[in-house]
C-alpha cells in the first residue's frame, strides 16, 4: 500500500479543494437554515466526475474506488461543506449494486448515481436492533402466485429519504435449510404503496433530514432484490466497509476545517503584544489535534486501499479502526478549536459552535466507538466476546 499520495491523487484532492472553497460553509449553512438541499454543490460534483468517481466506467463512473471517493468528501468537509449523502448513495448502494447488482439493476441505478440525477438511501438500523445487526426483523417472504417480495418491518435513523428516489433495505429471509434469518438487500422506490416515512426531529444542523421508515406488506418485484438471495451477508459487509471509510472521511474533513479556522485565529489574535499562537497552551493542542487527523487519515487510506483491493476481511478491520481514530480525531479537533476562540467560539460569526453537535456524530454513527471496540477485541485481539 503506497503511503505517499499518488500525483492523480493530489491532483483530484486540489480540484476538489477549490471546488469547496468556491461555496464554503456560508453556502452549507443557508441550505440548511432555509430548509433546502445543497443541490447546486451536488450538481457541480456530479459535472466534474466526483460524485461517480468510484463507480465502474462502463456505467457512466470514473473507474476509480473509495479512496478517491474518500479525497472528495475529506475535501469538501475541509472546505466547510461536506454532502453526507455521497456516503450513502455512490459509497453504500453504488458499491452494492455495482459488484452485486443484476445487469438490469446497473444499468438503471449506476449512470444516474454516477451522474448526480438520482440518489438512494440506505436503511438498516432499526429501533429495538440498534447495533446488532443479528437482531433485524424487517422480513421479506415470497408471495407465492406472483414470485413478488413482501416486506415488513420499521428503520430508523435513515438519512435523506425524502429526496433520494429509492432506499437500499436490509431485511432478512428465511433459509429454506435451516428456517434461519438471512440478510438480504432489497431496492425500493421512494414513492411504493406501504412504504411510509416520519421525520426524526434532530438537534443537528443538517441538510438531510433523518427518517424513521415503517415498510407494511410492501410489496416489491422479484427484481427489487439485489444480487444472490444466498449472498446477503457478503453483500451488506461489501456496503459497510466504505460506509465507515466515508465515514472517516467525513470526521476528518470537519476536523480539519475547525482546526484550520483555529490556527487562522490563533495567528491574528493578539494580546500582550504577541499571537495567542505563540503560546504553547494554545499551540500544543492544536498541534495534537493536526497529527491526530494525520493518523486517522493514514488509517482510512489503509482502509481505503484494502477495500479497493476486494479484501473485504481486511478492510473491515482497517475501516473499522479508520471509524475510531477519525471520530476520536474530530471531536477532539472541533472541541480545541471552540475553546482556543474562547467566547468567538460560541457565537455564530466564527461558525464552530454547531460543529460540536455533528462532531459527536461521527463517534456514534455509523457504528459506536464502543461497538468498534468491541469488534477489535473480539475479532483482531481474539479476546472472549461480550455480548
Amino acid at each position: 500500500m503506497p503511503v505517499i499520495e499518488s500525483e492523480e491523487h493530489k491532483a483530484l484532492r486540489a480540484a476538489v479543494a477549490a471546488l469547496g472553497k468556491r461555496y464554503g460553509r456560508d453556502y452549507l449553512t443557508n441550505a440548511v437554515t432555509s430548509g433546502q438541499h445543497p443541490e447546486e454543490l451536488w450538481s457541480e460534483a456530479a459535472k466534474l466526475g466526483y460524485l461517480g468517481v468510484n463507480l465502474p466506467e462502463a456505467y457512466g463512473g470514473g473507474g476509480g474506488g473509495i479512496a478517491e471517493l474518500s479525497i472528495v468528501l475529506e475535501e469538501l468537509g475541509a472546505a466547510g461543506c461536506p454532502l453526507l449523502m455521497m456516503v450513502v448513495s455512490p459509497a453504500i448502494c453504488g458499491t452494492v449494486i455495482a459488484r452485486f447488482g443484476t445487469e438490469e439493476q446497473k444499468r438503471e441505478w449506476l449512470p444516474a448515481l454516477a451522474d448526480g440525477t438520482r440518489t438512494m438511501a440506505f436503511g438498516i438500523t432499526e429501533p429495538d436492533a440498534g447495533s446488532n445487526s443479528h437482531r433485524i426483523t424487517t422480513t421479506a417472504r415470497r408471495d407465492a402466485g406472483t414470485g413478488d417480495w413482501l416486506l415488513t418491518g420499521r428503520k430508523v435513523f435513515v438519512s435523506g429519504v425524502d429526496t433520494a428516489d429509492a432506499t437500499l433495505i436490509v431485511g432478512r429471509t428465511e433459509d429454506a435449510r435451516t428456517g434461519s434469518l438471512k440478510p438480504c438487500l432489497f431496492i425500493v422506490p421512494r414513492d411504493t404503496e406501504g412504504f411510509q416515512r416520519n421525520v426524526i426531529e434532530m438537534e443537528l444542523n443538517a441538510s438531510e433530514r433523518q427518517f424513521e421508515l415503517v415498510l407494511d406488506d410492501v410489496r416489491l418485484p422479484a427484481g427489487a432484490l439485489v444480487g444472490d438471495e444466498d449472498a446477503g451477508l457478503l453483500q451488506l459487509f461489501a456496503g459497510l466497509n466504505p460506509e465507515r471509510i466515508m465515514g472517516a472521511a467525513f470526521a476528518i474533513g470537519m476536523g480539519r476545517y475547525a482546526l484550520g479556522k483555529a490556527v487562522e485565529y490563533a495567528r491574528e489574535r493578539t494580546v500582550w503584544k504577541v499571537p495567542i499562537g505563540a503560546h504553547q497552551a494554545i499551540a500544543h493542542p492544536l498541534a495534537q489535534a493536526h497529527i491526530e487527523l494525520e493518523m486517522a487519515r493514514l488509517m482510512m487510506q489503509k482502509a481505503a486501499h484494502l477495500c479497493d483491493a476486494g479484501d473485504d476481511i481486511g478492510a473491515g478491520e482497517a475501516a473499522n479502526m479508520a471509524k475510531y481514530a477519525a471520530g476520536e480525531a474530530c471531536v477532539k479537533a472541533v472541541d480545541q478549536a471552540v475553546h482556543t476562540l474562547g467566547g468567538n467560539g460560541l457565537t455564530r460569526e466564527y461558525g464552530l459552535a454547531s460543529l460540536i453537535t455533528a462532531a459527536r456524530v461521527s463517534r456514534i454513527a455509523p457504528v459506536s466507538r464502543e461497538m468498534i471496540l468491541n469488534y477489535v477485541s473480539h475479532q483482531t485481539l481474539g479476546l472472549p466476546k461480550s455480548y
